[in-house]
């Protein structure tokens, strides 16, 4: 096995193996506006690297235009991660509090606000039916969670955010489904968006990606904006305490099932037998933030106590950690870590803090060894060099990117 470099030099070691964006693909020419994917996410690296002066803005520049070589997408797929959102939280990263990009970022920022007040109208409308939410209308990636997070990052005073975070509100009541009362945000599908055998009622989504862990996430940094609209604290409350009812006692500390479905419901237990991988998008790391955060804008101090043991207990198990094959944000290292480096930032407990060290370790010898593959962001070097430079550096991004991950 090869020896770890340090985490300068492979920061280094990906940036050049990104130092060009190449054409799109021709049958998907919208994929460079994808920060998933695309070069809007791979610009984000150039970006903080121009930040922090150990790129260039012209090299950035080219990753920026890249991503904007076509129509810019506002239309119904588009989301934080594609499309409209997704260039706009790009050119607001490579902006900061500089006049750069400021012609297109009003203009974007116009489409951006339509989109918010558009899917705002729409969700709410579902809600009044009484229809079953998916993943698209909600979730970081390509719902209202995502738009907000991008809105609360660039003006946590625009009344586009205040829409949001209403349906937000609205989307924790109770709706009636198969007989039963379901939380709000109870999707009808499964993980996939696809009706399947395992889930013919549809779920609750725990996670931080899809499901009711972002939401709450976003209630709880907007009210630490103090941005608030009526009901956020009572949504906030029932968000935690529907955690709360699905949280598992573990050999090695708390857990939470990735899917409730209604059988689950009935029985009042999980099928899911133990803690699963440990991730940003789905597993311990990115709800016991979510639930952090909510503690902290609640001044509750023994909820976040609580959400800050779940987490080190989780970053201490080797038998979770084992679990970790990869080392982008969304399920590998890289989100594990860029999430315990914010959540130790804000910790009460010292133990957050004193984990770092292996984690940077554990990410530096895993990117070190083959395991990043692909140039994307969410899954690839971009996304893994940007959390190597929050190691290298032990400071927040200058250009915020993490904040689409919603866990600043």
């Amino acid at each position: 096995m090869t020896p770890p470099l340090a985490p300068t030099d492979l920061i280094e070691r990906f940036a050049q193996s990104l130092a060009e964006p190449g054409p799109p693909p021709p049958d998907e020419p919208w994929a460079t506006q994808s920060l998933a994917q695309g070069a809007a996410g791979t610009a984000l690296l150039h970006i903080e690297r121009a930040h922090t002066g150990t790129g260039t803005w012209r090299q950035a520049h080219r990753w920026i235009t890249s991503a904007v070589a076509g129509e810019v997408s506002a239309g119904e797929s588009s989301g934080l991660y594609l499309g409209a959102p997704a260039i706009a939280f790009m050119v607001h990263a490579a902006a900061g509090s500089s006049a750069r990009y400021v012609h297109a970022r009003t203009t974007i920022d116009r489409s951006v606000a339509e989109l918010a007040y558009c899917r705002t109208a729409t969700g709410l409308d579902r809600i009044q039916r009484g229809d079953l939410p998916a993943f698209r209308e909600y979730d970081i990636f390509s719902g209202l969670t995502g738009i907000g997070a991008y809105l609360l990052h660039r003006d946590p005073t625009d009344p586009a955010l205040e829409g949001v975070l209403t349906y937000l509100v609205a989307l924790s009541r109770p709706l009636r489904h198969e007989g039963r009362t379901v939380p709000g945000w109870w999707v009808g599908h499964d993980q996939y968006t696809r009706t399947a055998a395992r889930f013919p009622y549809g779920h609750s989504n725990q996670g931080a990606a899809h499901g009711i862990t972002g939401p709450l996430s976003l209630l709880a940094q907007a009210m630490r904006h103090g941005i608030a609209v009526d009901g956020q604290r009572g949504a906030i409350a029932t968000i935690c305490a529907w955690l709360d009812q699905w949280q598992q006692p573990g050999a090695t500390g708390a857990w939470w099932p990735e899917c409730i479905t209604l059988t689950n419901l009935r029985h009042g237990r999980p099928n899911q037998t133990g803690p699963a991988r440990p991730s940003w998008c789905y597993g311990t790391p990115g709800i016991a933030r979510a639930l952090q955060l909510a503690a902290i804008a609640t001044h509750d101090v023994e909820r976040q106590r609580a959400a800050e043991q779940h987490l080190t207990d989780c970053l201490t198990d080797p038998t979770q950690l084992a679990r970790l094959i990869d080392t982008g944000l969304c399920h590998g290292w890289a989100g594990v870590y860029q999430t315990a480096w914010r959540a130790a930032r804000d910790a009460e407990d010292p133990a957050l803090r004193a984990a770092l060290p292996r984690m940077a370790s554990a990410l530096t010898h895993a990117a070190s060894n083959g395991t990043t593959t692909g140039p994307g962001f969410l899954d690839g070097k971009a996304g893994t060099a940007l959390a190597l430079t929050t190691a290298a550096r032990d400071a927040a991004p200058l250009s915020g990117w993490d904040a689409c991950l919603l866990i600043d």
